[in-house]
């Protein structure tokens, strides 16, 4: 029994090695995902319309003769990630090349939205996520803890996000083209199934809006809806805008302007329930000049589902949302909220009533009524 009872505390110490290991090493998958996109593979693969060989892979590589060796070990990980499949060459090529059997690769469905030029590409997303200057503030998570200072991200950089990406060109860059990348799927998913929720609106504002992605779907789909997307001058300087679609310079915090709808796509996650207040006061303020018992405030944000009302997230879903909120934690001291967390907001800000809709994905739509 005593040999036993070693055996079981050696397994349970084993098994808490390996936990521990692959805890530690996680980034690894990121930093290797950034790796091939910087490289161009799944682009080549993509190109190459079939099972790519090893070698037919590494001689369209831009990367050093010396370097060769080591790609099969880089789609070696990545593979084990989902984002590639590991197929046996033909026997035909094989004989044709007079050579051991190789191996050649395909695209993940996974993948397929990290080529490029996919109009629904998240490679600007994760260029940013995993730029040096995002991921800085990690390192100073434990000081952060320990100090007065608001966010992890100041206490990284000196300076809260939204004021580094305005002095930043590059940050500033890399952090409107993420934002246009993660709204085109979006936009889609809003237009084709969501239509029903702008139908007999008049005008809406994008508060928040960036470049405009979303707002210009919806101002394509409905020609006689006035748009009008609101963000700093940084943001908008520039921007055109079309017959029923204009940019306005503007802070959400100070005024917001009047509209049947305010639309808030990603924005409230970013922010604490003192700032989630303002805003949204400012929100029911635009839309209550006109006495329309139509007008709403429309959300797009993750919801933590975590009843029998609005469902449970499966396991993997948790865990993105859990990894997302510390990441608005980090970055904006902002955070994903329960449906609970967010009806404490909306009646806060006086609103009488809410409807959550969790059809897009990763993200639910709010209808928020005045």
């Amino acid at each position: 029994m005593e040999v036993e009872k070693i055996d079981d505390e050696i397994q349970q110490l084993l098994q808490a090695h390996k936990h521990t290991w692959n805890q530690t090493y996680n980034f690894i998958n990121s930093m290797s995902l950034k790796c091939a996109i910087e490289l161009g593979i799944p682009d080549i693969i993509h190109k190459h319309a079939q099972p790519i060989k090893l070698s037919q892979l590494i001689s369209q590589l831009q990367i050093h003769p010396t370097k060769s060796h080591a790609v099969h070990r880089l789609m070696a990980i990545l593979t084990h990630s989902g984002f590639f499949t590991q197929h046996k060459a033909s026997q035909k090529d094989d004989e044709d090349d007079g050579g051991d059997p190789e191996v050649a690769y395909m695209l993940t469905d996974a993948c397929k939205i990290l080529v490029k030029d996919s109009p629904y590409s998240m490679v600007p997303y994760l260029l940013l996520s995993l730029d040096p200057i995002q991921m800085k503030p990690w390192q100073y998570l434990s000081t952060w803890f320990r100090n007065e200072v608001p966010t992890t991200y100041e206490t990284a950089h000196g300076m809260a996000i939204w004021e580094y990406a305005s002095k930043e060109g590059r940050l500033n860059s890399l952090f409107n083209n993420a934002m246009l990348s993660d709204s085109r799927l979006v936009s889609r998913v809003v237009i084709e199934k969501c239509k029903w929720v702008f139908e007999g609106l008049e005008s809406v504002v994008d508060a928040g809006g960036g470049t405009g992605t979303l707002a210009k779907a919806i101002a394509q789909c409905f020609p006689n809806m006035e748009c009008t997307v609101l963000d700093l001058p940084h943001v908008v300087a520039g921007l055109q805008g079309t017959t029923n679609l204009k940019f306005v310079e503007g802070d959400m915090f100070q005024a917001i302007p009047p509209a049947d709808a305010v639309l808030l796509k990603s924005i409230l996650h970013d922010w604490g329930e003192e700032e989630c207040v303002k805003i949204l006061k400012k929100c029911k303020e635009a839309i209550s000049g006109n006495g329309k018992r139509s007008n709403k405030v429309i959300i797009i944000d993750i919801v933590i589902m975590e009843d029998q009302k609005g469902g449970e997230d499966d396991d993997e879903l948790v865990e993105t949302k859990l990894c997302l909120d510390m990441l608005m934690m980090v970055l904006a001291n902002g955070k994903e909220r329960k449906e609970k967390e967010w009806a404490k907001l909306f009646f806060s800000a006086g609103f009488r009533d809410y409807k959550i809709n969790p059809i897009l994905g990763l993200r639910s739509l709010i209808e928020l009524y005045p």
